[in-house]
Protein backbone atom coordinates (compact mmCIF):
# COMPACT_ATOMS: atom_id res chain seq x y z
CA UNK A 1 0.00 0.00 0.00
CA UNK A 2 1.40 3.82 -1.01
CA UNK A 3 0.98 6.12 1.73
CA UNK A 4 0.88 9.85 0.88
CA UNK A 5 3.74 9.95 3.47
CA UNK A 6 5.98 7.79 1.82
CA UNK A 7 8.99 10.46 0.92
CA UNK A 8 11.31 8.56 2.70
CA UNK A 9 13.02 4.69 1.89
CA UNK A 10 13.75 2.15 3.66
CA UNK A 11 15.14 2.85 7.31
CA UNK A 12 14.13 5.72 7.45
CA UNK A 13 15.68 7.52 5.30
CA UNK A 14 15.37 11.24 5.14
CA UNK A 15 13.75 13.03 1.50
CA UNK A 16 17.44 14.77 0.24
CA UNK A 17 17.06 18.56 0.91
CA UNK A 18 20.59 18.99 -1.55
CA UNK A 19 21.63 17.94 -4.82
CA UNK A 20 24.66 16.07 -3.05
CA UNK A 21 22.46 13.96 -0.80
CA UNK A 22 19.88 13.47 -3.78
CA UNK A 23 22.54 12.17 -5.98
CA UNK A 24 23.63 9.62 -3.11
CA UNK A 25 20.31 8.27 -2.65
CA UNK A 26 19.92 7.77 -6.35
CA UNK A 27 23.04 6.27 -6.36
CA UNK A 28 22.48 3.93 -3.07
CA UNK A 29 18.84 3.10 -4.59
CA UNK A 30 19.65 2.10 -8.02
CA UNK A 31 20.79 -1.32 -6.68
CA UNK A 32 17.35 -2.13 -6.39
CA UNK A 33 15.87 -1.96 -9.32
CA UNK A 34 14.92 -5.33 -11.36
CA UNK A 35 15.21 -5.07 -14.91
CA UNK A 36 12.93 -8.68 -15.49
CA UNK A 37 9.24 -8.99 -16.02
CA UNK A 38 8.09 -9.62 -12.52
CA UNK A 39 4.20 -9.19 -12.41
CA UNK A 40 1.75 -11.05 -13.10
CA UNK A 41 -1.98 -10.20 -14.96
CA UNK A 42 -2.47 -6.70 -15.95
CA UNK A 43 -6.02 -5.14 -15.90
CA UNK A 44 -5.41 -1.81 -14.30
CA UNK A 45 -2.55 0.44 -16.43
CA UNK A 46 -1.73 3.48 -15.04
CA UNK A 47 -0.22 7.01 -16.66
CA UNK A 48 1.72 9.51 -13.72
CA UNK A 49 1.82 13.02 -15.58
CA UNK A 50 3.32 16.08 -13.14
CA UNK A 51 2.42 19.59 -13.80
CA UNK A 52 3.91 23.02 -11.63
CA UNK A 53 0.98 25.33 -11.60
CA UNK A 54 1.72 28.55 -9.54
CA UNK A 55 4.73 29.77 -11.25
CA UNK A 56 6.27 26.23 -10.32
CA UNK A 57 5.63 26.97 -6.33
CA UNK A 58 3.56 23.65 -6.49
CA UNK A 59 3.46 20.10 -7.96
CA UNK A 60 0.42 18.70 -9.37
CA UNK A 61 0.41 15.56 -9.54
CA UNK A 62 -2.29 13.20 -11.80
CA UNK A 63 -2.60 8.99 -11.69
CA UNK A 64 -5.29 7.97 -14.36
CA UNK A 65 -6.04 4.19 -13.73
CA UNK A 66 -7.66 2.91 -16.91
CA UNK A 67 -8.57 -1.17 -17.83
CA UNK A 68 -6.62 -3.37 -19.82
CA UNK A 69 -6.81 -4.30 -22.75
CA UNK A 70 -9.44 -1.89 -23.78
CA UNK A 71 -8.08 1.37 -22.12
CA UNK A 72 -10.90 2.85 -21.03
CA UNK A 73 -10.87 5.35 -17.82
CA UNK A 74 -11.77 3.46 -14.53
CA UNK A 75 -10.34 5.91 -11.77
CA UNK A 76 -7.96 8.80 -11.20
CA UNK A 77 -6.51 10.93 -8.48
CA UNK A 78 -4.54 14.50 -8.21
CA UNK A 79 -2.15 15.35 -5.45
CA UNK A 80 -0.76 18.90 -5.45
CA UNK A 81 1.63 19.54 -2.61
CA UNK A 82 4.75 22.91 -2.65
CA UNK A 83 7.66 22.14 -4.23
CA UNK A 84 10.85 21.44 -1.96
CA UNK A 85 13.67 20.28 -4.51
CA UNK A 86 15.00 22.68 -6.85
CA UNK A 87 14.93 22.21 -10.49
CA UNK A 88 18.24 20.51 -11.54
CA UNK A 89 17.76 18.22 -14.83
CA UNK A 90 18.53 14.61 -13.93
CA UNK A 91 17.09 15.01 -10.07
CA UNK A 92 13.18 16.09 -11.14
CA UNK A 93 11.98 12.81 -9.49
CA UNK A 94 12.68 14.66 -6.05
CA UNK A 95 10.71 17.46 -7.20
CA UNK A 96 7.72 15.57 -8.45
CA UNK A 97 7.51 12.18 -6.31
CA UNK A 98 6.08 13.55 -2.82
CA UNK A 99 3.00 14.93 -4.95
CA UNK A 100 2.87 11.56 -7.32
CA UNK A 101 2.58 9.30 -3.72
CA UNK A 102 -0.15 11.39 -2.49
CA UNK A 103 -2.27 11.05 -5.50
CA UNK A 104 -1.33 7.04 -5.39
CA UNK A 105 -2.13 6.69 -2.06
CA UNK A 106 -5.65 8.46 -2.87
CA UNK A 107 -6.32 5.66 -4.96
CA UNK A 108 -9.39 3.10 -4.16
CA UNK A 109 -7.22 0.55 -5.88
CA UNK A 110 -3.49 0.72 -6.76
CA UNK A 111 -2.43 -0.38 -10.73
CA UNK A 112 -0.74 -3.60 -12.11
CA UNK A 113 1.39 -1.35 -14.00
CA UNK A 114 2.50 2.46 -13.90
CA UNK A 115 3.54 4.42 -17.28
CA UNK A 116 5.54 7.16 -15.97
CA UNK A 117 5.97 10.63 -18.03
CA UNK A 118 10.13 10.56 -17.83
CA UNK A 119 12.72 8.17 -17.51
CA UNK A 120 13.86 5.10 -15.93
CA UNK A 121 17.12 3.39 -16.61
CA UNK A 122 17.70 6.28 -19.23
CA UNK A 123 19.23 8.35 -17.23
CA UNK A 124 22.92 9.32 -16.02
CA UNK A 125 22.96 7.17 -12.82
CA UNK A 126 20.42 4.56 -13.86
CA UNK A 127 17.64 6.23 -11.90
CA UNK A 128 15.06 8.30 -13.52
CA UNK A 129 11.66 8.81 -11.64
CA UNK A 130 10.16 5.38 -13.27
CA UNK A 131 12.81 3.48 -10.92
CA UNK A 132 12.80 5.56 -8.32
CA UNK A 133 8.68 5.51 -8.01
CA UNK A 134 8.84 1.54 -8.93
CA UNK A 135 11.23 0.62 -5.48
CA UNK A 136 9.26 3.49 -3.47
CA UNK A 137 6.08 1.58 -3.96
CA UNK A 138 6.98 -1.72 -4.99
CA UNK A 139 4.91 -1.19 -8.25
CA UNK A 140 5.61 -2.36 -12.06
CA UNK A 141 6.55 1.40 -13.53
CA UNK A 142 7.97 1.97 -17.07
CA UNK A 143 9.45 5.21 -17.91
CA UNK A 144 8.28 6.79 -21.25
CA UNK A 145 10.09 10.15 -21.75
CA UNK A 146 9.16 12.56 -24.94
CA UNK A 147 12.81 13.13 -25.47
CA UNK A 148 16.56 12.01 -24.92
CA UNK A 149 18.20 12.35 -21.29
CA UNK A 150 21.53 10.51 -22.21
CA UNK A 151 22.76 8.00 -24.77
CA UNK A 152 23.13 7.35 -28.59
CA UNK A 153 21.13 5.24 -31.44
CA UNK A 154 21.09 4.21 -34.65
CA UNK A 155 17.88 5.71 -36.95
CA UNK A 156 14.62 4.09 -35.90
CA UNK A 157 12.90 2.54 -39.45
CA UNK A 158 9.70 4.31 -39.62
CA UNK A 159 7.35 1.75 -38.96
CA UNK A 160 4.88 1.53 -35.97
CA UNK A 161 6.21 -0.59 -33.48
CA UNK A 162 10.02 -0.44 -34.55
CA UNK A 163 12.72 0.26 -32.28
CA UNK A 164 16.24 0.88 -31.27
CA UNK A 165 18.52 0.33 -28.58
CA UNK A 166 19.98 3.00 -26.96
CA UNK A 167 22.86 3.15 -25.56
CA UNK A 168 25.11 5.00 -23.25
CA UNK A 169 28.61 4.26 -21.89
CA UNK A 170 28.30 0.56 -24.07
CA UNK A 171 25.12 -0.28 -22.03
CA UNK A 172 21.60 -0.91 -23.61
CA UNK A 173 19.84 1.80 -21.16
CA UNK A 174 16.28 1.69 -22.77
CA UNK A 175 14.56 2.08 -26.61
CA UNK A 176 13.82 4.74 -29.39
CA UNK A 177 10.07 3.57 -30.12
CA UNK A 178 8.52 4.44 -33.26
CA UNK A 179 5.21 4.43 -31.59
CA UNK A 180 3.29 5.81 -34.71
CA UNK A 181 4.74 6.32 -38.69
CA UNK A 182 5.96 9.67 -39.38
CA UNK A 183 6.25 11.11 -36.14
CA UNK A 184 8.97 11.60 -34.13
CA UNK A 185 9.67 8.28 -31.60
CA UNK A 186 9.57 8.23 -27.85
CA UNK A 187 11.97 7.10 -25.35
CA UNK A 188 11.00 4.12 -23.22
CA UNK A 189 12.96 2.33 -20.25
CA UNK A 190 12.77 -0.07 -17.79
CA UNK A 191 11.72 1.53 -14.18
CA UNK A 192 10.75 -1.43 -12.09
CA UNK A 193 10.11 -4.58 -12.29
CA UNK A 194 10.07 -4.85 -16.35
CA UNK A 195 12.54 -5.67 -18.61
CA UNK A 196 13.21 -3.91 -21.65
CA UNK A 197 11.58 -5.79 -23.88
CA UNK A 198 8.51 -6.28 -21.80
CA UNK A 199 8.62 -2.01 -21.92
CA UNK A 200 8.24 -2.03 -25.38
CA UNK A 201 5.87 -4.18 -25.51
CA UNK A 202 3.97 -2.83 -23.11
CA UNK A 203 4.52 0.34 -24.21
CA UNK A 204 3.07 -0.37 -27.65
CA UNK A 205 0.22 -2.54 -25.83
CA UNK A 206 -0.99 1.08 -24.32
CA UNK A 207 -0.94 3.28 -27.73
CA UNK A 208 -3.51 3.88 -29.76
CA UNK A 209 -3.94 6.31 -32.49
CA UNK A 210 -1.19 8.70 -31.14
CA UNK A 211 2.74 9.16 -30.62
CA UNK A 212 2.04 8.91 -26.37
CA UNK A 213 0.37 5.88 -24.48
CA UNK A 214 -3.44 6.67 -23.71
CA UNK A 215 -1.95 6.02 -20.37
CA UNK A 216 0.23 9.28 -20.68
CA UNK A 217 -2.23 11.11 -22.67
CA UNK A 218 -5.04 10.47 -19.87
CA UNK A 219 -2.51 11.57 -16.96
CA UNK A 220 -1.95 14.76 -19.15
CA UNK A 221 -5.77 15.47 -19.24
CA UNK A 222 -6.36 14.96 -15.76
CA UNK A 223 -3.58 17.04 -14.81
CA UNK A 224 -4.42 20.08 -17.06
CA UNK A 225 -8.25 20.39 -15.86
CA UNK A 226 -9.59 21.86 -12.49
CA UNK A 227 -10.66 19.37 -10.14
Amino acid sequence: MVSEDSTGVAGGQPWPQTPAQAIAMQRALAGRVLQVDDFGSVRRVAGVDVGFPGGGRCARAAVAVLSFPDLLPVEHAVAELPVTFPYIPGLLSFRELPAVLAALARLAELPDLLLVDGQGLAHPRRFGIACHLGVLTGLPCIGVAKTRLVGDHDPVPDRRGAWVPLRHRGEAIGAVLRSRVGVQPIYVSPGHRVSLEGAVEWTMACTARYRLPETTRAAHAVASRKE
